[in-house]
């Protein structure tokens, strides 16, 4: 599976833009502020539907233009091209279709065009909350597991809803453990099931991350990644039953798998109070390769997910970025989206690394691509 074709329209700062792509590596070379980043994200929003960086979609509308649009053509087995389109008009939902026929539930979407995205903002992951890495957690097994994605989304409604009646019996001064326990029945359902597909894919996922790990830094290092849930210790019911006091005072549900959170460490440290920005980096790239190994493992279609590379040479020796584009011409690795501020250093590497690609130059939003000549 590779994108063959890409076309913008008053995206973020790019007024418009036409591309076709190389099937294995594509590089786009520019300033910072250039606009490389949002091509990135226009192909993001082909497979989630939505930007990796802002989610207010409006927002993404280049300035005062009426509307943006994304269009992109994926082929898939040599098969005939798939048409994807995501178009946002002021004050109107969201249009996104495939082969023109529009998503009543965009999580429909959701797994069929994998992707993995290597961005600066990954180190979220390790220096911001818990809410981050969950989310991250949650939508790596969503993509290659529907039933999974079901179940999260059943959950964070009964949370929901059982948040509102706790608040509810805040503001009015009584308590009604009948209607409350019809909420706890569905988070301990659905809550139960998503532990254990948390568990289960970490417990493949884990090996793999120690491999590319050691693949980026020569094997210096130790690392570990540690599930914290605090269904470790008791079920989920014995958790509402037990906590129940604390929720009615907190006026929202305390216990749950939406409390989980994932623990980084390196050589037995926490990676967000003793890594440096370098081991920071090493860690947030071999979490996303080891994440593209998998859900191509476990992907049943044969399809290999789509990488975005954004910003690569940040805070990796030059030998340690040609290295994960040679991993990229491997014949497990598909299609790959590099940025960086240097064309003669991309143009460096690909002159040691025989790999089919194309570089495109981005000024202002503008995109034209560089023939050999230029």
């Amino acid at each position: 599976m590779y994108l063959q074709k890409l076309k913008l329209a008053n995206f973020k700062n790019c007024p418009e833009g036409d591309m076709d792509f190389s099937a294995k590596v594509n590089c786009f070379i520019g300033d910072n502020g250039a606009g490389k980043t949002n091509i990135l994200d226009a192909i993001h929003y082909l497979s989630f539907c939505k930007s990796y960086f802002n989610t207010i979609d409006y927002q993404n509308i280049l300035h005062d233009a009426p509307f943006f649009a994304i269009h992109g053509t994926y082929q898939k087995n040599n098969n005939h091209g798939d048409d994807i389109s995501c178009i946002q008009k002021r004050n109107h939902k969201k249009q996104f279709k495939l082969n023109d026929k529009e998503y009543n539930r965009l999580a429909d979407h959701i797994g069929l065009y994998p992707l993995v995205m290597i961005s600066p903002y990954d180190r979220d992951l390790i220096n911001e909350g818990s809410e981050v890495r969950r989310r991250y957690l949650d939508s790596v097994i969503s993509q290659f597991d529907k039933v999974y994605l079901e179940d999260l989304i059943a959950y964070n409604k009964a949370l929901l809803q059982r948040n509102i009646l706790l608040k509810k019996f805040a503001e009015g001064n009584y308590f009604d453990t009948s209607s409350l326990e019809i909420w706890n029945v569905q988070l301990i359902r659905y809550g139960e099931k998503i532990f254990s597909g948390r568990k289960e894919f970490l417990l493949d996922f884990l090996p793999l991350f120690q491999k590319y790990f050691d693949f980026i830094t020569g094997g210096k290092e130790t690392v570990s990644i540690d599930y914290r849930s605090q269904l470790n210790e008791q079920g989920l019911g014995d958790l509402l039953s037990s906590s129940l006091e604390k929720d009615r005072y907190a006026r929202y549900t305390t216990s749950g798998i939406h409390k989980d959170d994932l623990v980084f460490n390196i050589d037995g440290f926490p990676v967000k109070k003793f890594g440096s920005q370098g081991q920071q980096k090493s860690f947030v790239v071999a979490i996303k390769l080891a994440q593209f190994e998998f859900e191509y493992t476990r992907d049943k279609k044969g399809f290999k997910p789509v990488i975005l590379l954004d910003d690569i040479f940040d805070k990796l020796d030059e030998n340690r970025v040609k290295q994960i584009i040679e991993l990229m011409g491997r014949d497990n690795f598909g299609q790959a989206f590099i940025t960086d501020t240097q064309k003669q250093r991309v143009e460096s590497i690909f002159k040691q690394v025989n790999i089919d690609h194309k570089i495109f130059k981005v000024i202002e939003g503008g995109i034209s691509e560089i023939t050999p000549k230029d």
